[in-house]
């Protein structure tokens, strides 16, 4: 039988994944590639079902990211998780998000702004939470081809 956690380690494993979100925002925006990858597990699996590119483990996910947004100017947010420890070491959570990605103005992709929610697992591993599973489901998602002036 799994050993019980105290209250006061759900609530830390909690906020180290609130934590963890966080962090997945802001390298997600500042284009941080190589800091980025490290929040996933190595068994990463992604479920993107408006992806292009399929993208379905850590690596390919990465790169797919990378090569659609390094040249884009994006805004990535995530609000009220609904977060569930499921042991010491397994966790799922829910985000409610939004997401704005404004291309080139030579780029052949159209401005994006969405909102749904990140489906997800997470798993410790050496210590650290790292998620384990990544899904994004869309409630609204719009496009455009033009470009606001900066």
């Amino acid at each position: 039988m799994a050993e019980q956690m105290t209250m006061l380690e759900r609530l830390t494993a909690i906020e180290d994944i609130k934590q963890l979100k966080a962090r997945y925002f802001r390298l997600l925006d500042q284009h941080e590639w190589d800091d980025f990858a490290a929040l996933f597990s190595s068994t990463l699996v992604v479920e993107i079902a408006e992806s292009t590119s399929g993208p379905k483990d850590r690596d390919t996910f990465v790169q797919s990211v990378r090569s659609h947004l390094d040249n884009a100017v994006t805004v990535h947010q995530g609000h009220t998780p609904e977060i569930t420890i499921i042991d010491a070491d397994h966790a799922s959570g829910i985000w409610a998000m939004f997401d704005l990605v404004e291309p080139p103005a030579d780029s052949e992709f159209p401005l994006l702004t969405g909102y749904g929610h990140y489906l997800e697992d997470y798993v410790r591993e050496d210590g650290e939470w790292r998620i384990s599973r990544l899904e994004l489901t869309r409630i609204k998602r719009s496009t455009s081809f033009e470009r606001a002036t900066h």
